[in-house]
């Protein structure tokens, strides 16, 4: 259910609302609009009584809500989700969602103090505004090198002091998820871990963004369902992210699905961003992926300095 209330309702008739379905024994999700409120109702097995709720204070309407995906979809909030990143010490502000370019770079994971500032150095000179790199890895081989850990949060928290770059680092599981949490500033739930329902509610008890990608063989429906699990323990700042799906080709790792893109932003006010190191596994591919002309970097951000190509 969706309880929408009037433009002119205020902050004390919105709360009212929120308190009265807590104590019908619902979960309120109170999402502020550019012109109103709506209020996701959850936790309900069976139809909510409208009545009562229609004749609070403030309240416009209450709808059904059909799709199972309900605090994902546009039925409940119309316009486009954008998360903020406020300004802090050499940090600019910045955002993602809405008509801004955000540009996310970094290395698979964290080798080395030194490769990491190298890396990041470039990456501030381009004008990108987070930087991506990996404590904790999932591998398919348990032989594998699996992150530094603390060790890379710690580096990571250095290169967000010296080049203002916002981190964005993965969680792996309940235990990492409380370390990333306090480094880092964007969460990132992999693709493995997707439909990890217990890591998502954690995340989702969290206040702080969570950058979550789609899994290997994963339908729109899934992708949304797993943000789902998030908001619906009371996180809304949720990003997706197109990370390529496995299919039957072999002249890539992984197949990017561009057409999702569309369909999220028709279905979902969710932002959504696209991975195409990953979702191509190629590196003679990342560019062309991205722009539609000659395979520049200008394309992205003409401040990006040649020693960055490929």
């Amino acid at each position: 259910m969706l309880v929408v209330m009037k433009t002119q309702a205020t902050p004390e008739e919105i709360q009212a609302v929120c308190d009265h379905i807590e104590q019908l024994g619902f979960r309120a999700h109170p999402l502020p609009g550019a012109q109103r409120t709506a209020i996701g109702i959850t936790g309900n097995k069976d139809a909510v009584e409208r009545g009562n709720i229609e004749a609070l204070s403030g309240v416009a309407e209450v709808i059904r809500v059909s799709k199972a995906y309900k605090l994902a979809s546009r039925d409940v909030k119309e316009e486009d989700t954008i998360i903020h990143f406020q300004a802090s010490g050499s940090s600019a502000e910045a955002t993602i969602g809405g008509g801004n370019l955000a540009i996310i770079a970094g290395p698979c994971s964290i080798e080395s103090r030194e490769q990491a500032f190298e890396i990041a150095e470039k990456i501030a000179a381009s004008g990108a505004q987070f930087f991506r790199g990996g404590a904790y890895k999932p591998r398919t081989s348990p032989y594998a090198f699996q992150g530094l850990g603390l060790e890379a949060l710690q580096i990571m928290a250095e290169i967000r002091d010296r080049f203002g770059l916002r981190i964005v680092t993965e969680a792996i599981d309940n235990e990492s998820l409380a370390l990333v949490a306090e480094w880092a500033d964007v969460i990132q739930i992999g693709a493995r871990n997707m439909q990890n329902f217990s890591l998502l509610k954690r995340a989702g008890r969290l206040r702080k963004p969570v950058l979550l990608k789609r899994g290997l063989s994963a339908t729109l429906e899934e992708f949304l369902m797993s943000a789902e699990y998030i908001m619906s323990e009371g996180n809304y700042q949720v990003i997706l992210c197109e990370r390529g799906v496995r299919t039957f080709a072999d002249h890539s790792r992984n197949t990017l699905d561009l057409s999702i893109v569309p369909a999220i932003r028709r279905l979902s006010h969710l932002p959504i961003l696209v991975d195409p190191s990953h979702g191509t596994g190629r590196r003679d591919s990342v560019l062309p992926i991205t722009s539609p002309k000659r395979p520049s970097l200008t394309a992205l951000n003409p401040s990006i300095p040649p020693s960055l190509s490929p």
